[in-house]
């Protein structure tokens, strides 16, 4: 089972596919969230509260016996257990709420189906529409191709702790936090801190050279953890240690000799729209 967080009109949903089954899992919450147009995730979740409550109360058991799974809360970062429903049960519910989102949501739960099976058929596809969703959000081709990159040597991270016996989730965020924290001298909360995020993720709001070295600390716990074949957690976080600690003395270098602080509170966007006023300014001299 694989989560991630999907848009629906710039509007997060949490989602999760089962391999076994080829099925998606949508959060009922932030589903309730879309379609009764609250921001407030307490809100939502009452929302839902009362209406599950009263479809119970109907007899209507293909909605009410949702499953659930363990999903990042969008308040705190951790993760509960959240009631979630497979596209039928979803379609139902949707029926249940008054709402002028209903047939907008509707098409994008047929567009997320018919995605996932082209991307089995074609993997590229992924890419594709992950390079297309940078774009529109503003991002520059040349961060789009290192973020592509940085997932890339990402999933190769992950697939190396599987095989050593890391356990997804709590121990691949406690590793995560060490390569951070030896590369940058935060931890991955004060990173996001530093940079003013809540719920955005860390790395869509990593400057170029923050992601290279990001890319680097990852690439170097890999491949330490490919030559020793550490056994465990604790051995991997020691790994995950010394991969840090190579791209923390990397960015140590760039700033002696720069002059200037690696690290910036800016986000991604913000620095991709300073280059680009600055582009337009420049062409206007010359207009």
């Amino acid at each position: 089972m694989s989560d991630k967080v999907q848009l629906f009109e710039e509007q997060p949903i949490r989602t999760a596919w089962d391999t076994e089954k080829e099925e998606w899992y949508f959060s009922v919450v932030d589903v309730v969230g879309v379609l009764t147009e609250q921001t407030d995730y307490d809100g939502a979740r009452n929302y839902w509260k009362v209406l599950k409550n009263r479809l119970k109360e109907e007899g209507n058991e293909l909605v009410t016996n949702c499953y659930q799974l363990k999903m990042m809360s969008p308040k705190d970062g951790k993760r509960y257990s959240t009631d979630v429903a497979d596209t039928e049960q979803l379609l139902r519910i949707i029926q249940s709420i008054p709402s002028k989102k209903a047939e907008p949501l509707k098409m994008w739960l047929a567009q997320v189906g018919r995605e996932r099976i082209e991307e089995t058929l074609d993997p590229e596809l992924t890419i594709d529409r992950a390079l297309d969703t940078y774009l529109k959000k503003g991002y520059s081709r040349e961060w789009i191709n290192q973020r592509l990159q940085a997932i890339q040597v990402r999933k190769e991270l992950t697939d190396e702790w599987q095989d050593r016996g890391v356990k997804p989730g709590k121990e691949y965020a406690i590793l995560t936090d060490e390569i951070t924290r030896a590369w940058s001298g935060m931890s991955t909360r004060e990173y996001k801190d530093f940079k003013g995020l809540k719920k955005e993720n860390l790395r869509d709001n990593m400057s170029t050279t923050e992601i290279v070295l990001n890319m680097l600390a990852e690439t170097a716990t890999t491949e330490i953890s490919r030559q020793i074949h550490p056994e465990g957690f604790e051995q991997s976080r020691n790994v995950a240690r010394r991969g840090g600690g190579i791209a923390g003395n990397a960015r140590m270098a760039i700033e002696a000799a720069a002059g200037t602080p690696v690290i910036t509170s800016k986000k991604a966007c913000e620095l991709n729209n300073a280059v680009i006023g600055m582009i337009e300014s420049v062409e206007r001299q010359f207009d």
